[in-house]
């Protein structure tokens, strides 16, 4: 859809802005498919215009799902107008201000923003799942889509990046301690989770912190948001931070659990995501031709390493990714996530 009839639609949406001048300015943003406008009117006004892919039904659920969490008192974008028919959605514009841009700033800035950020994803980690029963929400985390997100790693990183033996492959992907993790971890009680909670999809503005890209939204374990926005790859935390923003929500909502367990889900949880961004690194960069992604690998190996160290039965995990081959770098400076 042109730049051109996107300004039209507008236009016939917001009618009062008919004798403004309007200008739609394309804004990058990660490996989605998603295409983001920011649309400024004469003045001080503007809001973001996003056209999805209609052949995918997570773009479609977007609407409902902001218009949740903002019900149940998550901060979200306030959704203006929604034309499904033409994969449209107009927004509140929350600036590009997130919590990415703050990671070379001091501890006690940062803490107090993730602090924030970890107060906002609990209260959709505290609300009834059967809420979120009418939103469409994408399948839940079961032990198939656990095995799926290693095999996406297999694949995608292993085979498509590295090019490793597909014997040596397989080797992992049938080693039983992975399927047993992913049997581990569909054994516990979900609750409804964000699925891309990394510093990118955490805007901060007007002195609070808002939520965004939800729209991958699904029951699952709270402790996979929290290795996502924790061993994020695009952010470098210390062991000491990392631990003190853990213990921060834990002493909020514990789960019935000692921290030990917690803890110890926490760091499972951890190897499967960090295991899928790799897998979706290689898919965006590979597949979908954006290879400025490769550069994102690195760190996340590297959070992989450190937290497979710190469970007994991945060491060999550790230990293997170790010894992996020279990464493929790329001089492309963008940044993004899916």
């Amino acid at each position: 859809m042109s730049v051109d009839l996107l300004l039209d639609q507008t236009r016939e949406r917001f009618p009062h802005y008919n004798q403004a001048k309007v200008e739609i300015l394309p804004l990058e943003k990660g490996g989605s498919d998603r295409r983001y406008y920011r649309v400024r009117f004469s003045g001080d006004y503007s809001l973001i215009l996003v056209k999805y892919n209609l052949e995918k039904a997570e773009n479609a659920r977007f609407v409902g799902i902001a218009n949740f969490l903002d019900g149940i008192g998550v901060n979200a974008p306030l959704i203006y107008f929604h034309d499904p028919d033409q994969g449209l959605i107009w927004m509140q514009d929350l600036g590009e201000e997130d919590l990415w841009q703050y990671r070379e700033d001091s501890w006690p800035v940062r803490r107090r923003f993730y602090e924030a950020t970890l107060e906002q994803v609990m209260v959709l980690h505290q609300t009834d799942i059967s809420l979120g029963g009418s939103l469409g929400l994408q399948p839940a985390f079961d032990e198939t889509l656990y095995r799926w997100e290693q095999n996406y790693c297999f694949d995608n990183f292993l085979r498509l990046v590295l090019r490793i033996s597909e014997s040596e492959v397989d080797a992992l992907r049938n080693d039983r301690r992975f399927q047993d993790l992913a049997a581990r971890l569909a054994a516990h009680p979900r609750v409804l989770i964000h699925r891309d909670f990394q510093s990118q999809n955490v805007i901060l503005w007007d002195g609070e912190v808002y939520l965004i890209d939800f729209q991958g939204m699904r029951s699952g374990l709270a402790q996979y948001d929290l290795a996502s926005i924790l061993f994020d790859p695009y952010v470098a935390l210390t062991g000491k931070e990392r631990d003190l923003l853990l213990r921060y929500y834990f002493e909020r909502n514990d789960q019935n659990l000692r921290f030990s367990e917690f803890e110890r889900l926490f760091l499972e949880c951890a190897i499967q995501r960090l295991m899928q961004a790799l897998g979706a690194y290689g898919t965006i960069a590979l597949i979908r031709g954006k290879p400025e992604f490769l550069r994102h690998i690195r760190p996340a190996i590297k959070n992989l390493i450190e937290v497979a160290s710190l469970i007994g039965d991945f060491k060999f995990f550790a230990e293997f990714l170790d010894r992996l081959p020279e990464i493929p770098r790329s001089s492309n400076s963008s940044i993004g996530a899916s």
